[in-house]
This record gives C-alpha cells, sequence and structure tokens, in this order.
C-alpha cells in the first residue's frame, strides 16, 4: 500500500499547485524583497571588500573581477535555498502542523499527486526568484543579455533537484527543529565548496572530486556559462547530472512521503 505508483500521477497535481499559488499570493511581496536585495548586498560587501583585497579570478581562461565571478553563483544558490526550504520548512508545516496534506487526501488527489505539486510548486517559487535577481544583475551588468535570461528555465530544473531533496528529508525527519542536520551536513558545505566563491580548478584534485557530486555545483557552473559565456565543464554533463539527480531523488521523496503520510 505504500508502494510508490507512477500511475497514480496525472495532472490533478496542478490543482494543488494552485492551491499553493493562491495561499502564496497573499505574502509575495513580502517573499520577493530577498531576492530583490540580496544581489545588490553581496555585490555592495563583496565589491568594496574582497575584490580589493583578491583582485581578479582566473576561471575558464578568463580574468574576471571577483564580483563578476561571483554574481553567476548567487542566482544559483537563490535556486537552491527557495526550493529546498519551499520542500522542507514550509512542506513541513503544511502537512505536520497545518494538516492540509490530510485534507487534500480527502479529495481524488493521490499522495504522489501532492508530493509533485509540492516539488513543482517549489521549483516554481526558485524560478521566479531568479527572474527577479536577473532583472538586478543584467543592469547591473554582471550578467550578458539575452543569454542570461535562459536562467529562468534553467532555475525550474536546478529548483526540481533541490525540491525534491529537500522533500525527501521531510519524509524522514521527525521534527521540524532536526533540519538543521541535513543544513549543516548537506546544504552548507555544499553552499561554500560548489564553486560560488572559488574556482573548483583552483582546490586540490581530492577535493574537487566532492564538489562534482553536489548539484549546486553543477547549477553554477551552467549558470556562469549562461550569465558570462564560459565554464570550467561540460554543459551536457552538467544537466544531465542535474536530472538524473531530480529523478532520483523524485521517486526517494515519493516514496519516503507516502510512508509518512499512509499508516
Amino acid at each position: 500500500m505504500n508502494r510508490v505508483n507512477l500511475r497514480d500521477i496525472s495532472l490533478r497535481f496542478r490543482h494543488v499547485w494552485f492551491r499553493n499559488l493562491i495561499t502564496y499570493r497573499r505574502i509575495w511581496k513580502v517573499n520577493f524583497i530577498v531576492p530583490l536585495l540580496e544581489p545588490g548586498f553581496y555585490i555592495l560587501a563583496f565589491g568594496l571588500g574582497f575584490s580589493g583585497l583578491i583582485g581578479g579570478v582566473s576561471y575558464a581562461g578568463l580574468q574576471l573581477e571577483y564580483t563578476a565571478f561571483m554574481a553567476p553563483a548567487l542566482v544559483a544558490t537563490a535556486c537552491m535555498w527557495n526550493a529546498f526550504f519551499e520542500t522542507t520548512y514550509t512542506s513541513f508545516v503544511r502537512m505536520y502542523y497545518q494538516n492540509t496534506f490530510n485534507g487534500i487526501l480527502a479529495t481524488p488527489v493521490s499522495v504522489e499527486e501532492i508530493i509533485v505539486a509540492e516539488i513543482v510548486w517549489a521549483a516554481s517559487k526558485a524560478m521566479a526568484a531568479v527572474a527577479v535577481m536577473l532583472a538586478v544583475l543584467i543592469p547591473l551588468g554582471f550578467a550578458n543579455f539575452p543569454g542570461a535570461l535562459l536562467c529562468i528555465p534553467l532555475a525550474f530544473l536546478g529548483g526540481l533537484a533541490f525540491a525534491a531533496i529537500g522533500m525527501f528529508f521531510t519524509g524522514i525527519i521527525p521534527t521540524i527543529d532536526m533540519f538543521n542536520l541535513p543544513i549543516f551536513l548537506f546544504i552548507t558545505p555544499m553552499f561554500l565548496f560548489s564553486g560560488t566563491f572559488f574556482p573548483v580548478s583552483g582546490i586540490p584534485e581530492w577535493a574537487g572530486v566532492f564538489s562534482l557530486v553536489f548539484p549546486l555545483y553543477h547549477l553554477v557552473e551552467l549558470t556562469r556559462f549562461l550569465c558570462i559565456g564560459a565554464m570550467e565543464s561540460n554543459p551536457l554533463f552538467n544537466a544531465a547530472y542535474l536530472l538524473l539527480f531530480t529523478m532520483v531523488f523524485g521517486y526517494l521523496s515519493l516514496g519516503a512521503m507516502k510512508r509518512r503520510l499512509i499508516k
């Protein structure tokens, strides 16, 4: 009974997605302040601080100012934070405290459709946040136009990956305060060692192998490619990794959440 049945997934999931959208419309103005102001704060801080100490950064045969190197990574990390937090803390509140999922299960919507809707909704939020950030970065000259606009559909793919693993953690974490563990043990190391603040080519080879495992590394590389036209890896490999990561953890999240919701 608790086995995942992919045949139970239909377009009915869009109704759950739309329910989340209606709820989000009440607070969207407050939520979009963060992606609107965040790139400006980072660029101001690192531009006035680190750029004077570090100077240029050698990346993919180019010599870049530090802020120009870091700006595309801000787009990728915004995608990660938005998608991951939506399917961890926010989904947990809907599931455990508000009993929203139990109410939806009284309708013809299946567990699988609820989880798919949560993941797609989180990816949609990540995509919207990236669009807002690009509206700031492109006029400042830190993202090439119009190529950088492709970061918006890319953010949907990246959002699916981080939403899927976030939903997996929601399925196995017993209490909301224990989300500190995956954040500390998974998200924080990934945030620091995925080529966000320094090129992965500049660290020891053994450490670079760990970076390849992180989905954020692949998203950062693709985002830099679209924003500045250069990258240190293969875009097809990066995209394939994100797709495979999404499929694997999407399936695992369906199983974990079904075991949790169906007793």
